[in-house]
């Protein structure tokens, strides 16, 4: 809704300065209520502005080439996991985490001017098409109703549930929530669950930067594949293939105990796995959407999206945890968002292949009505024109010597 009353330029720069802000504050605290405010309310806001905004802008930027775009823009999480993680310790031991906030908020204000740099695509229209615009110093009233009328527009559009309408639209949100709910306690576990294997914490923590070397070279490579002629028109089935690989690795990593005298080589080589189907997933779920629902609905079918993939988000991790719990063991999680994961993308692929050939079916009948709107529309043009023959204007103007 902002980015459609305001553009993307403002929303960007906005989100930069709360981000910005919300760390530089954060160095005045002295509790953790405070940092909760500071960091996870005001920043997490501003991060939220900045996300959804940047894959909006995509949509209006790019069509042949928007899977590699995405691909491209998606990839600077992991690059910036690689490099951020050994500069956040060195700030932390050399400045404190006081400093190391500081620091971080001043860089976070370059979203600014990544913002600033959004140039606004402006639409063009031919000139038979584009009414005649009126002064609106002449006609304030009506200026302030179409104001009032475009701002009211842009609420229900925001709210517009006609999206669980879509059958495209419903299938791929069952099969993305199914994959957020098992992506991140792999992630938050690893490390305790190398620990557990006799693996050291320093290694252990190399983990994730393995996933993150991967994550980052496959995220472009997804996109630049999905652009494909071939790819490109079978991209939802592309996304399934992705999360069915996904899962079928977390189920796959409890085989550790198979090889115990080789049990770190067996999480480097699963972490690197993991860094592929993560990366291509995450390539493709936003590309899959705007596919769907084209650049004009994309903005409000990500804001729904999102709205309800937090749900799952914040399930997934405290389940994975509730399992070690009661098993105590951490294998019981990657079955467990292994198998969420691997069934999703089984959804995924079989509703696809209904939903297209549901599409396929329909689409005689929607060109059928659209056929008969036309000669409809052609009968009620003539029927006027013959109207407008027998006015005493017309026979008036017939009798009248030239």
């Amino acid at each position: 809704m902002l980015v459609t009353r305001f553009g993307s330029r403002p929303i960007v720069m906005a989100g930069g300065l709360m981000c910005g802000v919300s760390m530089v504050t954060a160095t005045f605290g002295n509790s953790m209520v405070y940092l909760y405010l500071c960091i996870g309310i005001i920043g997490g806001c501003g991060l939220s502005l900045n996300l959804n905004t940047s894959l909006t802008i995509i949509s209006k930027y790019f069509l042949v080439k928007r899977p590699l775009a995405n691909g491209l823009v998606m990839a600077g999480s992991p690059v910036f996991t690689v490099v951020l993680a050994p500069l956040n310790q060195y700030l932390l031991n050399r400045y404190g985490w006081r400093g190391s906030f500081l620091i971080f908020g001043g860089l976070m204000l370059n979203c600014c001017v990544a913002g600033a740099l959004m140039r606004p695509v402006i639409a063009r229209c031919k000139t038979s098409n584009c009414a005649p615009q009126k002064n609106v110093e002449d006609e304030p009233n009506e200026s302030n109703t179409k104001l009032k009328e475009s701002c009211m527009k842009s609420a229900m559009s925001f709210f517009d549930w006609t999206f669980f309408k879509d059958r495209g639209f419903v299938i791929y949100l069952v099969g993305s929530i199914m994959f957020i709910f098992g992506a991140y306690a792999p992630i938050l576990f690893l490390s305790a669950y190398a620990i557990d294997h006799g693996v050291d914490e320093f290694s252990a923590a190399n983990l994730l930067t393995f996933m993150a070397l991967a994550d980052m070279f496959v995220r472009p490579a997804t996109g630049l594949i999905a652009s494909s002629k071939w790819v490109r028109p079978r991209i939802q089935y592309f996304f399934s293939f992705a999360m069915v690989f996904t899962g079928t690795v977390h189920l796959l990593c409890p085989m550790i105990t198979m090889f115990k005298s080789y049990s770190y080589t067996f999480l480097v080589i699963y972490t690197v796995f993991f860094g592929i189907g993560f990366g291509m997933v995450f390539a493709l779920i936003f590309e899959c959407l705007m596919d769907l629902m084209g650049k004009e609905r994309f903005p409000s079918a990500f804001g729904v999206v999102t709205m309800i993939e937090c749900i799952p988000l914040l399930l997934g991790p405290p389940v994975a945890g509730l399992l070690v719990d009661i098993f105590g063991d951490y294998k019981y999680l990657f079955f467990m968002c292994g198998t969420v994961i691997l069934t999703g993308g089984l959804f995924l692929f079989v509703m696809n292949i209904y939903n297209y050939h549901m599409l396929e079916k329909e689409k005689p009948g929607k060109d059928g009505a659209q056929n008969q709107m036309n000669v409809e529309s052609q009968e009620h043009v003539s029927a006027l024109e013959v109207e407008m023959k027998h006015t005493p204007e017309a026979e008036m103007e017939r009798k009248t010597p030239h």
